[in-house]
């Protein structure tokens, strides 16, 4: 899966808010909907939820193979569309691909994206929130989120890309 960092020691752990498990949550979407929580979207739930990272579809079922869990490319690829519906996962749509990452029980940030490496940076800035909020009030809009995605070149992708010179190798 793709790196993550976070800033501000943000953590997606639910268990000690008292709330709903994602397995239960998403058990109750379905159920609204008329369908049922089968084993192969329950073994996704729990691989998706057991950890943080920013994955794509294809990076999910590498892992699910590797970890030895038989889910099918298509029932990934429709579980994720119903994650996203049910509001338990994120879609980041970035440059070059489209990323998931947790959406429930995990608190509101945004993104730094790396179009050279794909990495992924989590960061909290309140500023940000005030100037939604100022923008939002300009306007007679009452906000309830946003999404702030700044894409460009990490810094270590800015080193290991800078051409050196001869000169600069003495």
């Amino acid at each position: 899966m793709s790196k993550t960092e976070t800033a501000g020691g943000l953590t997606g752990d639910t268990t000690s808010l008292g709330v709903d498990t994602p397995v239960e949550k998403f058990r109750e979407f379905l159920e609204i909907r008329g369908d049922k929580l089968t084993e192969p979207r329950r073994v996704l739930v729990r691989h998706i939820f057991n950890t943080h990272k920013h994955f794509d579809a294809d990076e999910l079922v590498r892992d699910l193979h590797d970890a030895g869990q038989t889910v099918s490319r298509s029932t990934v690829y429709r579980t994720l569309r119903l994650l996203v519906d049910s509001g338990l996962l994120r879609e980041l749509r970035l440059t070059n691909r489209t990323a998931f990452e947790h959406d429930y029980g995990y608190p509101a940030h945004d993104h730094l994206h790396c179009t050279s490496c794909n990495r992924i940076v989590e960061f909290r800035n309140e500023q940000v929130k005030e100037l939604r909020d100022a923008v939002s009030r300009a306007h007679g809009f009452r906000a309830s989120g946003h999404r702030f995605l700044i894409s460009g070149v990490c810094s270590a992708c800015v080193r290991s890309h800078t051409p050196r010179r001869r000169l600069d190798l003495i």
